[in-house]
């Protein structure tokens, strides 16, 4: 699907909060998409916060933006915001684009990405991965819930074309008035690198895995209640952040930094059960990887609803991250619960078929072409 010659070359310019080197799901995505779409003959940028080092994206030109980034670290929330100087080089590489993807509604630099498509009368493609955030602490529920009135429904509103990335995450904002219907399109997997290992493979080692940022809304305190309350079980944390859950001293639970994706392909074939006690997300990739793996998932429900069609694969618990003691107990409930049996070869398959990333870039290339020519409506 995605090795078609284009119907015409575009010069697109991907807007996110971060590089790929960050190592967040929003950001992952960005790099799979940018991929797909220089393999589809298009010409590709990608503006988003200057970490210091420089990113690697193959045929992708980086604009680097200047950023301060005080608010992650004081709050863990990623939220860089680009310096004068950094808006400038932003609004003339909107300019010079034919169209601006922007990834998620909230970040600073995904505001200023679209205001300037609108300016310049480029077509703007907004993907949302993620709905408000429950955090624990009752300040930042009420500034998640003022940002989400203030900008990300106005900035559904403006964008030319919403995409999803989640069912959960649409049906959170059906009741915005957008510009085209919205598309559901789900995040795309590497079938070569993700699936089951076979007959001839590595047997499970029994551990409980989790992987993500180490962040709040992840669920670590769940985590950290989850893993004192069953001392005989064994955890493998995989990530990075603000979060170290190495000072929680638990003998049980094993900590790796940040994994390059074939070290994490080794880990869900390992690995017994992916757990990921996350709130506020749409579809998070690891998700779908585990289950490309033939892995078992526990999640939140709303992570288990994020696909209708694969939902059947996922066991889920309630996650309320201001009772982590509670919800620590709930999950272990659910794990006490699964079969026995590993998941059969069906849910791999169903993941291998059902999640593209030539399909989604496919998708919204089909989407700008459409919006580009008069007379031809938006798929």
């Amino acid at each position: 699907m995605g090795s078609r010659a284009p119907v015409c070359t575009m010069r697109l310019l991907t807007v996110t909060h971060f590089f790929g080197s960050h190592g967040g799901g929003i950001e992952l995505v960005a790099v799979h998409l940018n991929r797909e779409l220089a393999a589809l003959g298009h010409h590709t940028s990608w503006a988003a916060a200057d970490e210091g080092a420089e990113p690697d994206m193959g045929a992708t030109r980086p604009v680097k933006l200047r950023c301060v980034n005080w608010l992650e670290q004081a709050t863990g929330l990623p939220m860089p915001i680009p310096l004068p100087g950094s808006i400038w080089r932003l609004w003339h590489a909107v300019a010079q684009s034919d169209a601006v993807i922007v990834h998620d509604a909230l970040y600073v630099s995904s505001i200023l990405g679209l205001l300037a498509a609108r300016w310049h009368r480029k077509p703007a493609i907004l993907i949302q991965h993620i709905a408000e955030i429950p955090f624990s602490n009752r300040l930042m529920r009420a500034v998640m819930a003022l940002a989400t009135g203030l900008v990300t429904r106005p900035m559904l509103r403006a964008a030319d074309q919403v995409f999803f990335i989640s069912a959960t995450v649409r049906d959170r904002f059906k009741d915005v008035r957008l510009r085209r219907p919205a598309r559901l399109q789900f995040n795309g997997v590497d079938s070569d690198l993700f699936h089951p290992a076979g007959p001839a493979g590595v047997p499970r080692d029994g551990t409980i895995l989790f992987v993500g940022r180490f962040v709040e809304k992840k669920g670590l305190s769940i985590l950290a209640e989850l893993a004192r309350l069953r001392p005989e079980l064994r955890f493998v944390l995989a990530g990075r952040g603000p979060f170290d859950p190495k000072t929680w001293g638990l003998p049980n639970v094993t900590v790796l930094p940040h994994q390059s994706p074939r070290a994490l392909s080794d880990l869900y074939r390992r690995a017994s059960l992916l757990l990921l006690p996350s709130v506020g997300e749409g579809f998070p990739l690891v998700v779908q990887e585990a289950m490309a793996s033939g892995l078992p998932v526990v999640c939140g429900k709303d992570t288990a609803a994020a696909d209708p069609e694969a939902s059947r694969w996922f066991a889920s618990a309630d996650i309320d991250l201001g009772d982590p003691r509670g919800t620590a107990s709930r999950i272990a409930a659910v794990i006490d619960a699964l079969p026995a049996d590993p998941p059969p070869p069906e849910m791999a398959e169903q993941a291998s078929r059902r999640y593209s990333w030539p399909g989604m870039a496919s998708a919204i290339v089909d989407t700008i072409v459409a919006m580009s020519q008069p007379g031809i409506p938006a798929l």
